[in-house]
């Protein structure tokens, strides 16, 4: 066989190998259609990498991709496993049976993983198993139709190697029939957006108003109120949890007097409290977007606290979401006079799914990353001494405390300015904490005040602005907040981790 032979022999043997890999993980994903969509070979994998990848891969990864980390975390697990499948169809036609063993072994990995998930199931290695064995297979019948001893002459060894390229065609085609078969059996999805569709709201006893002058009614500045759409989403969730509000449970227990158990029907028989809060992503660096203000409704979570009855040892809640994802939450703050909610609305609907239905966690002036439980189902009490939340045990700070930021959204950075009057604008907040002022600098000159609209509570953000005389050229605007407690926002720049970002938005615009 001559050295050119040889090449064009690998060449075909990495398209059939990959061929038969899509066509492994479409089985695999048809496979978890019928299993548990959660057993998905691509959501084990990426749940897995996103729970052993350091804290600065995840800052990293949403840093670059903002709430598209989850599309771009699977679009690479693709490639990483066309890479090793190509691999794999060089050693198959060199040194069989190998190149199998790296598929069967890719399937194997995937099935251990799944077991090690929080919603496994008996059935959950399965799918993973079908997508390697399948790939395994497929890839040892079109590589063996090369290695044929029979094929004496390149006219031959061409007629073999298109053979083998045509089956993968159609190996490739059938992986995609499948995958697509996987989404027209995902019945669980389907039924569960029925359900939230058809539910209805309970009235709320307590109501929150949104003042008119709320809002500045100055374009492109962020609304005061987030629409859901629009809200940012940031989660461990590489498949969206899917909970049938009929068998939704919550389980209050650890250092309590009285173990509670709440289920759907229990919770919305219960008074209802609406109010107006702003959430904000710890990894929100100075400036970023990841924070929006919703409607919430919901059930006050210290009612149900004292219905358990926690112990005086206890300092901090574990929270777990039914997918095993963890927060971990100081104890007086889920107790004490803020709106906690165990959250069942958002916006006057209920909750979106992707952002947590049926029941979810808001709790003002924490992080996400230690309060907003998407998918809650269970609250330990516990000791902050004895037990960690997913986020801190991966290094970020115990308990998260929101610190004071503002944001410059008019004019936005790079953007061209007529000259003359105009305005800049943006948003400030310290959720549970309030804000009392902002100022804003031109180009190193002085402070500002800017005038500050009518906050909605102390757990919003508020909206700001101040008439600007902008001339010709270059210009750097700067902003700083200034908290109810007379607190004057740091101009030390600190990144997202271990506990929250600091520094002043700035942006720099051209005035024509």
């Amino acid at each position: 066989m001559t050295p050119a032979s040889s090449r064009r022999r690998d060449l075909a043997a990495i398209v059939a190998s990959i061929a038969a890999t899509v066509f492994g993980a479409g089985l695999g994903e048809l496979a978890a259609a019928i299993v548990s969509p959660t057993a998905s070979p691509f959501a084990v994998i990426g749940g897995g990498m996103i729970d052993l990848a350091p804290a600065w891969a995840k800052n990293l990864a949403i840093d670059l991709f903002g709430t598209g980390d989850k599309a771009a975390l699977l679009v690479g697990i693709a490639v990483l496993l066309l890479i090793v499948a190509g691999v794999a169809g060089v050693l198959e036609r060199r040194k069989a049976p190998w190149g199998r063993v790296v598929l069967v072994a890719l399937g194997v990995i995937g099935a251990i993983v799944s077991m090690t998930r929080a919603d496994a199931g008996t059935l959950s290695p399965l799918p993973s198993l079908v997508a390697g064995a399948a790939a395994a297979l497929v890839t040892g019948l079109l590589v063996a139709r090369l290695r044929r001893r029979s094929v004496q002459t390149p006219a031959d060894d061409g007629v073999s190697r298109r053979s083998v390229l045509a089956l993968s065609g159609v190996a490739v085609l059938a992986g995609v029939m499948a995958t697509a078969g996987s989404f027209a059996l995902s019945g669980g999805a389907r039924a569960v957006s029925a359900i939230r569709a058809a539910l209805r709201l309970p009235t709320p006893a307590t109501t929150t108003t949104v003042p008119a002058a709320a809002d500045l009614g100055i374009d492109g500045l962020a609304s005061v109120i987030t629409p859901a759409s629009d809200f940012y989403r940031i989660d461990t969730a590489l498949v969206v949890p899917q909970v049938d509000p009929s068998t939704w449970t919550l389980r209050v227990h650890g250092l309590v007097e009285q173990e509670v158990v709440l289920r759907w029907d229990d919770l919305v028989a219960l008074p209802q409290q609406e109010t107006v809060a702003t959430l904000v992503c710890v990894s929100n660096e100075v400036g970023g977007s990841l924070i929006g203000t919703a409607r919430w409704l919901g059930v006050p979570i210290r009612d149900i606290l004292a219905r358990a009855k926690p112990t005086a040892e206890a300092d901090m809640v574990l929270s777990r979401s039914v997918d095993g994802f963890t927060a971990s939450s100081p104890l007086e703050a889920l107790t004490d006079d803020r709106d906690a909610l165990f959250a069942i609305g958002m916006n006057g609907e209920p909750l979106p799914i992707e952002h947590g239905f049926p029941v979810r966690m808001v709790v003002p002036g924490l992080y996400g990353y230690v309060s907003a439980t998407k998918w809650v189902s269970e609250l330990e009490v516990t000791r902050f001494d004895r037990a960690e939340g997913y986020w801190t045990s991966r290094g970020w700070s115990e308990r998260g405390p929101v610190k004071l930021q503002s944001r410059i959204d008019v004019p936005r950075s790079g953007a061209q300015v007529a000259a003359g009057d105009t305005v800049i604008a943006g948003v400030a907040w310290q959720t549970h904490v309030g804000v009392s002022g902002v100022e804003v600098q031109v180009d190193d000159g002085p402070w500002q005040k800017a005038t500050l609209a009518t906050a909605i509570s102390a757990d919003t953000w508020v909206q700001w602005s101040l008439p600007w005389n902008a001339e010709s050229g270059s210009h750097v605007i700067r902003c700083r907040a200034v908290s109810a407690t007379g607190e004057t926002q740091t101009s030390d720049t600190a990144a997202p981790a271990p506990d929250g970002a600091t520094g002043w938005d700035q942006r720099t615009v051209s005035v024509a």
